[in-house]
């Protein structure tokens, strides 16, 4: 098992973009699963998906916590600064289980929750055994409900055998990604740190299972629990709820941004007519300025 980074092991040039100080959580299982827990005040909980890890959201944690919120960020085992086992279940059951458990243990109250690509499956997932808990519900450029729809580009990372190769030993998932799902191209260390957890093939275990992990038919193995997930939306839909959406996303497309209107039609939206799949990066400030400002006007409100 590849274990979890302590701080120490962060190297500069890194510490420069990401000046947090991670924790570990440790599950019942044994994996460590690393966080970040930066600033006080109403929590907001903020969920990756694959290939990125919390680093994704490191500016909205700043700009959030220097305004009076407490951010917490994971990593998902196998991702970013958490455990990276070999013989480990990385199912997303498995992951809505470990968030569950780590929220519990950190506490936070009832919580703001902000979601990204697998993030939405694993944020709703949990988010709907207990709905009190949830303040509000951001959603950039996810799923938590079934799709025909696969882009070649994902389902050539699917092939098997041919296709962990590529993910594992040539990193053609988390490496294409950096220049794939942006429109907008990344300062060089910005690229290392969306690389930096992923640069063997012992740590591109998860990236390889998350791609494996979509269901795609009643047959798989995580059917039944995302369409689990995908029935008992509705339980969320008198939260305030904002979809802040790259719509040059040739992955979670337009189509996807369609049907969480029709899940949520009261929501408020926010589209990015130019930008991409990793949101964030893309839009930057204007993006972050957008889910500050709900997230204060919910803040006001209660």
């Amino acid at each position: 098992m590849v274990k979890a980074m302590p701080p120490s092991g962060i190297p500069a040039w890194l510490r420069e973009l990401y000046p947090f100080e991670p924790k570990v959580h440790n599950l019942n299982d044994g994996p460590g699963m690393s966080y970040i827990d930066h600033g006080a005040g109403e929590s907001v909980l903020m969920l990756h998906g694959n290939p990125t890890w919390s680093f994704l959201y490191r500016n909205l944690v700043l700009d959030l916590a220097d305004r009076g919120f407490r951010c917490i960020a994971p990593d998902h085992v196998g991702c970013g600064l958490s455990d990276k086992p070999r013989d480990y279940d990385y199912s997303l059951q498995k992951h809505v289980s470990n968030v569950t458990g780590l929220v519990k243990t950190l506490d936070p109250g009832r919580f703001h929750l902000v979601v990204h690509d697998w993030g939405g499956a694993i944020g709703c997932g949990m988010a709907v055994q207990d709905p009190e808990q949830i303040l509000s519900l951001t959603i950039l450029n996810t799923a938590a409900f079934r799709s025909s729809r696969l882009p070649l580009r994902i389902a050539a990372c699917r092939l098997p055998w041919l296709g962990e190769f590529m993910v594992r030993q040539f990193n053609a998932f988390a490496g294409a990604a950096t220049f794939m799902a942006v429109r907008k191209p990344m300062p060089r260390d910005v690229k290392r740190g969306f690389l930096f957890p992923y640069d063997s093939w012992a740590n591109r275990i998860a990236t390889a299972r998350f791609v494996q992990d979509i269901p795609m038919s009643p047959s798989h193995p995580s059917w039944n629990t995302l369409r689990s997930i995908e029935q008992q939306l509705p339980a969320l839909s008198t939260k305030p709820i904002q979809m802040c959406w790259g719509m040059r996303d040739w992955c979670f497309s337009p189509e996807f941004l369609q049907r969480w209107k029709q899940i949520y039609p009261d929501a408020g939206v926010q589209e990015f007519p130019d930008d991409g799949h990793y949101l964030l990066e893309d839009a930057g400030a204007e993006a972050i300025t957008t889910i500050r400002s709900f997230l204060e006007g919910v803040r006001a409100s209660a």
